[in-house]
């Protein structure tokens, strides 16, 4: 519980500073730059967990991210960027020795929200964090036996480990949390460029239902991403 409580504490510094960084943005824009459009697409790979407690033993499941990019940036170093992503996230169960495998990917309809700091002109790196909200689209579960039967496998460690949340189905399907990325651009034109970035996130709420009488007391998500992504300027 303190290290989910940590998490949250960062989290919400993250908040913050997106927050601040997009008041100083809007002010600048009132009084000083001129505006710079751009729109693209995106694609890449995902890596996530979930944190569950009880803990689970589990593995980094691997699933696709991509979608649509809007960006508004001044020239003083500051922008915004919004996004609409299809992102497939999940866990897979960790076994060791037993021969059983059974991973669960969770697929959703993301909106993050962030605060865009660059520097740089030809070639940029810069830094995006900000608020996201995730829409659960459903789930599809890949193993080789069946969850409902496991306590009448040979070999299968009932004893040893937490199993129940392989015969839990998703109750939260609003998800929300933090991101916040790192990542390079460059041009190949004055209005194209190409851009990868490496990006956290963190999910504040639960994928299962987390009363005080229900098995989890946290089963909160995250995922480690890498995308690469072309941009068209529009204005």
């Amino acid at each position: 519980m303190k290290s989910n409580k940590s998490f949250k504490r960062i989290a919400a510094g993250f908040l913050t500073v997106a927050a601040i960084g997009m008041a100083s943005l809007s002010a600048n824009a009132q009084t000083h730059y001129s505006s710079n459009v751009a729109i693209g697409v995106k694609g890449g790979v995902d890596f996530s967990r979930v944190f569950f407690n009880p803990s689970v033993d589990q593995k980094m499941k691997m699933g696709m991210s991509g979608g649509f990019m809007f960006r508004y940036i001044e020239e003083n170093h500051f922008g915004l960027i919004a996004e609409l992503n299809f992102v497939q996230r999940g866990w897979e169960e960790d076994f060791e020795d037993a021969p059983y495998n059974y991973s669960r990917t969770l697929n959703y309809l993301e909106l993050p929200v962030m605060a865009h700091i660059f520097f740089g002109r030809r070639g940029k790196f810069f830094f995006n964090a900000g608020p996201q909200v995730g829409l659960f689209l459903g789930d599809k579960v890949k193993a080789n036996f069946n969850p409902s039967k496991m306590t009448s496998l040979p070999g299968f460690p009932v004893n040893n480990r937490m199993n129940q949340q392989m015969l839990l189905d998703v109750k939260q399907k609003i998800d929300y949390g933090i991101s916040a990325g790192l990542g390079a651009e460059f041009n190949l034109s004055k209005r194209n460029s190409i851009a990868l970035e490496a990006r956290f996130y963190y999910g504040l709420g639960n994928i299962f239902s987390a009363k005080r009488s229900d098995v989890y007391s946290a089963s909160n998500q995250m995922s480690i991403v890498g995308t690469i992504g072309y941009w068209f300027r529009v204005k």
